[in-house]
């Protein structure tokens, strides 16, 4: 990897306004601007951001009962208020970033509206460059648990990373969501994709979450932006009843964790902020002495791994 120089980031840790997909595109593009004035080159927000994580599929008990009219009311307040990649709400994002002239990785409940997956929503990871382009778009693999209520299984098209910037020297970025990080092979995919820059989404980074980046950044010897959602309580669906008595639901916990899984930004819960931080990226090159999974340490003469990319529908 060429020698490079400082790469200012951001993650931010602000809530939506959730199932609000008017009100939440202001809010991303605000942020967008304020990221951009504190001189990052690349601003993250958490998993499905927009229009907010499905929560109440967790902590109201009766979300998940079968046929269950609260639950198709508020499930369809969601596919309402979901992106469409192509739309118009993506299509200023992408002007926010080349106007501002960063990248930007959004998670995002992504709705399809026509042809294969019409009707389908997904977990998707979407990723802009600084010149505006959407430079790769990635599905969840394999929603969790409850969560197979709501999305579809995505594909390995977007198991890729990519540059942000124009120039060779560029840092390659690329992103995997929550549970993925668990998937061994996917890491691996990731991995042999050259990262620099890994961006981990989660709705809450709790303690298992920052186990599973700090291991990730170690592993893969990349940096890992672990960026998690803030959701109010007060912001669960009137029709599901709850128990819970916090302020927060999500509660963020987003942190930095440089290539030998030491933290850059310590994890950060239970207030919305917009984290700025500047990465060494020549730390990587020291670090890869020490391990390099998809290099020498690798064995290719014992192990052998392919990935099957499909094409999103």
């Amino acid at each position: 990897m060429p020698n490079l120089e400082t790469y200012r980031v951001a993650i931010a840790q602000i809530a939506p306004v959730y199932h609000n997909k008017a009100a939440s595109l202001t809010l991303a593009l605000e942020i967008i601007a304020q990221a951009a004035a504190r001189g990052a080159q690349l601003v993250v927000f958490g998993e499905t951001w927009f229009p907010g994580y499905p929560v109440w599929l967790d902590v109201c008990p009766t979300a998940g009962l079968w046929n269950h009219e609260p639950t198709k009311r508020v499930f369809a307040e969601l596919r309402r208020n979901s992106l469409v990649v192509g739309g118009a709400e993506t299509q200023a994002l992408a002007d926010a970033c080349r106007q501002h002239k960063l990248g930007m990785m959004l998670g995002c409940n992504e709705r399809v509206d026509r042809g294969p997956g019409n009707g389908t929503l997904f977990n998707s990871l979407l990723t802009f460059s600084a010149a505006g382009e959407l430079v790769n778009h990635h599905r969840k693999l394999m929603p969790t648990y409850t969560e197979r209520i709501v999305w579809g299984q995505g594909d390995g098209s977007g198991l890729e990373s990519v540059r942000l910037d124009a120039g060779a020297e560029s840092p390659r970025v690329g992103g995997l969501i929550c549970w993925e990080h668990w998937m061994p092979l996917a890491r691996m995919a990731m991995h042999q994709a050259g990262e620099a820059l890994h961006v981990a989404v989660w709705p809450t980074a709790n303690d298992k979450a920052q186990l599973a980046s700090r291991h990730y950044a170690r592993e893969g010897r990349c940096f890992v932006l672990a960026a998690g959602l803030m959701m109010r309580t007060a912001d669960l669906p009137s029709e599901l009843p709850h128990t819970v008595t916090d302020e927060w639901v999500e509660r963020g916990g987003s942190a930095i964790i440089a290539p030998d899984g030491s933290y850059v930004v310590e994890p950060m819960y239970d207030r919305e902020e917009l984290i700025v931080a500047d990465l060494d990226l020549n730390m990587i090159d020291r670090e890869t002495m020490s391990l390099d999974v998809t290099g020498h340490y690798a064995r290719p003469d014992v192990f052998q791994f392919s990935c099957k990319a499909l094409s999103p529908g």
